[in-house]
């Protein structure tokens, strides 16, 4: 049987009377059937498998890609750690640049020898009292000197320079009132005034941070 001949059975088949069909496409017919039902069967046992082997795949791509974010988080951990040990150490290198109470008379006597090295004549040079902050005192100093313009720069080049933190701040240069000038005779043209408040810091020992810890607390119950 050729080709066109098995296509003229099939077209005149009795669907009704599949006993009445030849053998060939009877055989056929059950052989496809088979490979249907077959293909059903494995679709169906196949199916839950294969939701199940996808539903892995996306878990083990969530902690793949939690382990990796961990894995990130431990490194820079560690470059945290370097940082804060590094913060820790300037800290205690500012902290040692603060003189203790019993430092301060030494320090303040420092600025008057800035003072008095950049030749400056000294009006007024007075301590005002202590600003305690969180775990250190800001010590103003009220500073009326008179000298030409170098000395004063050199004046405030010294403070700087000093070994322990010092500033100058509400700095006020203006020229001495003529009466002085009339008056003295002494101070020559080109002299300035400069009104400044320098600032020293010194650190609170335990006992004052527990102070002021207990003035917070004491001022937070009032309220």
């Amino acid at each position: 049987m050729n080709f066109q001949e098995a296509i003229t059975e099939l077209q005149t088949l009795d669907t009704s009377n599949p006993g009445a069909w030849p053998m060939w496409v009877r055989v056929s017919a059950s052989v496809l059937a088979g490979v249907v039902v077959l293909g059903l069967g494995i679709y169906l046992l196949v199916k839950p498998v294969y939701e199940e082997l996808t539903a892995a795949e996306a878990t083990e791509l969530q902690l793949r890609q939690k382990f990796e974010e961990n894995q990130g988080k431990a490194a820079a951990l560690e470059s945290y750690k370097a940082q804060l040990a590094e913060m820790e150490q300037n800290f205690g290198a500012m902290l040692k640049q603060l003189p203790s109470k019993a430092e301060v008379p030494n320090l303040l006597n420092d600025i008057s020898q800035a003072r008095v090295s950049a030749s400056l004549e000294e009006e007024l040079f007075k301590p005002q009292d202590p600003v305690p902050k969180e775990f250190y005192a800001e010590i103003p100093n009220k500073v009326i000197v008179t000298g030409t313009y170098h000395e004063l720069a050199n004046f405030v080049s010294a403070v700087a320079a000093l070994p322990r933190i010092v500033t100058i701040e509400d700095v006020e240069i203006n020229l001495p009132a003529e009466s002085e000038m009339r008056g003295k005779g002494a101070l020559d043209e080109g002299t300035l005034r400069m009104t400044a408040l320098a600032k020293t810091y010194r650190y609170l020992d335990d006992d004052e941070i527990a102070a002021a810890e207990a003035d917070k607390t004491k001022t937070g119950a009032a309220k």
